[in-house]
């Protein structure tokens, strides 16, 4: 198989040292896109006398105090269904504070076919917090779609980039489950026609690896 120059973009996403460097936690709210959006189909107490037990009852009040392990949220069937030929371990990227935030990256190119999806867990102090932030972060990405049944509210978006005549089409599923936030992207193209895939297959898969990361979140309540 002959050799492929790859767009320094995608480049850049073959290495996850540089990809910490160069994105940092931007993946837990999903890259900024330069592209055209695409529409994804549907798919306590501050008052009165302090007791000792009041610091336990307000972090029992927590739904979720700690992240789940990210690179075991996916199950290995989806894994080598949505990246083809990526290690099924994944590799997590390094945290400040493992306890809060965590995210585990994929990505492999298989002959001309590239795949990347990184699931992201963010733990919040409350439902209010997490539901302002996901508010937040869905206005940035404007163009997509709720998803139904999934957490508290989840949405969908998907993007097309294009870059030195190569295109990249990328899903992010960004969800609410009580106190947590759970985001997942996805992307591929493919080097030899110089297309990415249907903006249905790469919702689709983004979606997929949503149910599977709020599953594995519930489950490590």
């Amino acid at each position: 198989m002959r050799s492929l120059p790859l767009p320094l973009a995608l480049t850049a996403r073959l290495s996850p040292v540089v990809v910490l460097a160069a994105v940092g936690w931007t993946l837990s709210s999903g890259p900024a896109s330069t592209g055209d959006h695409e529409s994804a189909p549907d798919g306590g107490d501050g008052g009165g006398t302090k007791s000792a037990s009041a610091p336990a009852t307000a972090a029992a009040s927590k739904t979720y105090a700690a992240s789940p392990a990210p690179c075991g949220s996916i199950t290995v069937k989806n894994i080598k269904s949505l990246v083809p030929g990526a290690k099924t371990a994944g590799k997590e990227i390094p945290s400040t504070d493992t306890k809060l935030r965590r995210t585990c990256s994929w990505n492999a190119l298989k002959g001309y076919d590239y795949r990347w999806l990184d699931v992201s867990y963010e733990i919040t102090d409350s439902d209010e917090s997490a539901a302002k932030t996901y508010k937040q972060r869905i206005e940035e990405k404007s163009g997509g779609g709720a998803v139904p049944g999934l957490g508290n509210q989840a949405y969908s978006v998907v993007n097309l980039t294009t870059e030195d005549k190569q295109q990249t089409r990328e899903g992010v599923v960004i969800v609410q489950a009580s106190n947590a936030l759970v985001v997942v992207t996805y992307n591929g193209s493919d080097f030899e026609s110089k297309k990415a895939p249907d903006t249905d297959v790469i919702n689709k898969g983004a979606i997929k690896a949503a149910k599977d990361a709020v599953a594995a979140l519930e489950g490590g309540q």
